[in-house]
């Protein structure tokens, strides 16, 4: 799964967004939303995520995604079939647990994961995902088609916002004109 993102040429962007553009651009919950199956939605908290996605894999994974670089946030690709993989409170809790052990400083005074290296924040979202219910296998043909398919939507949504709509490009003549000139 390591070539996960360079066959997928999805890209992963800090933040959430409205819809993804012809190239991606959607942070790592809302392209994990997407390879599951569930239709695209805005991902701005992690209480917006599907039931079926565990709440602190989920807080973690945004939390690497927006303080990622450009470069680093693409290693993020191969968990996004990963996370839909919710489980029993306790083992939620045991997640949690885990994460925060993992990533969080020994001053008293510093906020829970507030700053730490993406290399450790990598092996606790491993660990994490460890714990409890994995996630069920997803073909990385399955997620591939999945995430084209709404590229491939965002891309005629583009074309189609650019120029009249054809009612009205018909209405004025200008349907072939229009096409011709393209």
């Amino acid at each position: 799964m390591s070539d996960f993102s360079h066959i997928l040429n999805w890209k992963l962007l800090s933040g959430s967004h409205k819809f993804p553009g012809p190239d991606g651009g959607t942070c790592i919950n809302e392209a994990a939303v997407l390879a599951c199956g569930f239709p695209y939605q805005r991902v701005s908290s992690v209480n917006a995520m599907p039931a079926c996605f565990s709440r602190p894999i989920c807080r973690l994974a945004m939390q690497l995604n927006d303080n990622a670089t450009d470069a680093q946030r693409q290693h993020l690709m191969p968990f996004v079939t990963r996370l839909a993989c919710a489980d029993t409170d306790e083992v939620e809790h045991e997640r949690e647990r885990y994460i925060d052990a993992c990533l969080t400083s020994d001053n008293l005074f510093s906020p829970a994961l507030c700053l730490f290296d993406f290399q450790d924040g990598l092996s606790a979202l491993e660990g994490a995902l460890a714990i409890g219910r994995q996630a069920d296998l997803l073909g990385m043909e399955e997620a591939v088609g999945r995430l084209d398919a709404v590229r491939a939507s965002a891309k005629s949504a583009k074309k189609r916002s650019g120029s009249l709509p054809a009612k009205v490009k018909g209405w004025l003549g200008l349907s072939q004109a229009l096409e011709s000139a393209e």
